[in-house]
């Protein structure tokens, strides 16, 4: 049994990218492994078969390691909820929320989780691949650390470190890094991997080789940039869409400060017939053929945000020239009347007025409710499948003219009864092709040309793994797997 980690100099520097190349890697060459994240803070997540929740690019990596996802491979996920304050997820489940300070003394709890989750996969797996968070060198994270080389110390694993050479400085990076580890740190990082070169490699191989001789340290790679790599981003949402066609739909999303599975969207990124735009605050909300209200970690609050930014005015403009309107589960709950939170789950306890635009209400419950699902659209009695991942419980009339019929016999959303407006539960909803072109005609797109979703992932993912093969000292790398 072996573990290898992958940690990064920064956040962003590649590693959930390189943990997914290296999964697939090892699968081509016959080798069982399992993906693994101690600690991740996003608010992308997946649900897992087991009716757990675990960060989404854990859920990728088990995609590339042919693996369903388990809520081991993400003992400990953070869902920041406030500036200072996060729900605290262990083995899949809401246990907490608690200020960055509280739970910086909680984390030596957190690590019997990471430790149990690692033995069990070690037990189940020839290779443990782990993705580090953040980076090591955060000097005021160190005590008690269980993202980074804490987790590798506890564990006794050779460490890779990865750095953005498109960011400018990586050598600084790197050695920077370095310096600031103690030295049994040190000694586990085992070589340096650059990502994202542009360029001559002749051109950086006088920096290698300084590199080499001032940390005595193998350089295992050199990754290109990939202009149209398209996997789910971990937590920053990713802008960059493909050429598109001469007739689109244009579609508009607002950024929320606390948006999130914002990952719903990548399918429409991809479309060749969709526009699609992240409006961020102080932009000028375009005019659109639809508008996209995603999910939140922070109802209430976001609600605040749209209004202080114009949207419930844009929005009711919007529908009175005819155009749609889509919510995805808290923007679904923002499309309603109410929105009580009396605990104090997302923030302070109180109520909130949604937007008035379908007669129901919702109440957010203390048990989460983690699903995944399949059902068909009343929209063209269109297949979907997708997740839930909410607290929220909503009731009232609107829902009896519902948007999804889900297999388990449940009904799902709702839909006016002018058909300008939807909202449902479900997350993932744009990855299902059929209900993508459903969903797609119902706002207006002619001709829709279908997209496989998922075929575009698996195709990423194999050119990940030939980016290793063509790249990386791979003899080095099967010695670190014990391979």
């Amino acid at each position: 049994m072996s573990t290898l980690m992958v940690q990064g100099t920064t956040s962003d520097a590649g590693k959930s990218t390189l943990v997914t190349a290296l999964c697939r890697w090892l699968v081509r060459q016959g080798v069982a492994v399992v993906p693994f994240k101690p600690q991740n803070m996003a608010l992308n997540s997946a649900v897992t078969a087991e009716g757990g929740e675990i960060g989404r690019a854990q859920a990728v990596q088990a995609q590339a390691a042919n693996l369903a996802p388990h809520t081991d491979m993400n003992p400990v996920l953070l869902k920041p909820n406030s500036d200072t304050g996060s729900q605290v997820i262990i083995h899949g489940r809401a246990v907490t929320t608690m200020n960055a300070v509280a739970y910086h003394d909680y984390k030596s709890i957190a690590m019997q989780a990471v430790l149990a989750s690692h033995a069990r996969l070690s037990q189940a797996y020839p290779v443990v691949m782990v993705e580090g968070a953040g980076s090591p060198a955060e000097i005021n994270l160190r005590a008690n650390d269980i993202a980074n080389m804490g987790f590798a110390e506890a564990v006794d694993c050779p460490v890779l470190l990865i750095a953005d050479i498109n960011r400018g400085g990586v050598f600084a990076h790197l050695v920077g890094t370095l310096e600031l580890l103690s030295p049994t740190e040190q000694a586990r990082v085992k070589g340096f991997i650059i990502n994202r070169f542009r360029g001559d490699i002749a051109l950086l191989q006088p920096g290698l080789d300084w590199l080499e001789a001032r940390t005595g340290k193998p350089v295992v790679g050199v990754l290109p940039y990939v202009m149209d790599l398209h996997l789910e981003a971990e937590d920053g949402i990713d802008r960059r869409q493909t050429d598109k066609v001469a007739q689109v739909l244009k579609v508009v999303v607002p950024v929320l400060p606390r948006i999130s599975n914002h990952t719903d969207f990548d399918p429409l990124r991809l479309h060749p017939q969709v526009d699609l735009q992240f409006i961020g605050p102080g932009q000028p909300i375009p005019a659109a053929d639809l508008i996209i209200l995603p999910g939140s970690k922070s109802v209430r609050s976001d609600l605040s945000y749209l209004r202080t930014n114009g949207w419930d005015t844009a929005v009711a403009r919007h529908l009175r020239y005819g155009g749609k309107v889509l919510g995805i589960c808290g923007g679904l709950q923002m499309l309603g009347e109410q929105v009580h939170d009396p605990l104090g789950l997302e923030g302070p306890a109180g109520s909130s007025d949604g937007l008035g635009l379908l007669a129901f209400s919702t109440t957010l419950e203390e048990e989460k409710q983690l699903r995944n699902v399949r059902g068909r659209l009343l929209l063209e009695d269109a297949e979907v499948c997708g997740y839930e991942i909410h607290a929220g419980v909503t009731s009232g009339d609107a829902l009896s003219n519902a948007a999804v019929l889900l297999d388990d016999g449940r009904t799902d959303g709702a839909q006016s009864a002018d058909g300008q407006i939807l909202g449902t539960y479900l997350h993932g909803l744009f990855e299902s092709p059929a209900a993508c072109s459903a969903l797609l005609r119902w706002a207006g797109l002619q001709d829709v040309q279908a997209v496989d979703y998922h075929a575009l992932r698996e195709r990423d993912i194999e050119r990940l793994a030939d980016l290793v093969e063509n790249h990386l000292d791979t003899d080095l790398l099967r010695k670190l797997c014990g391979v």
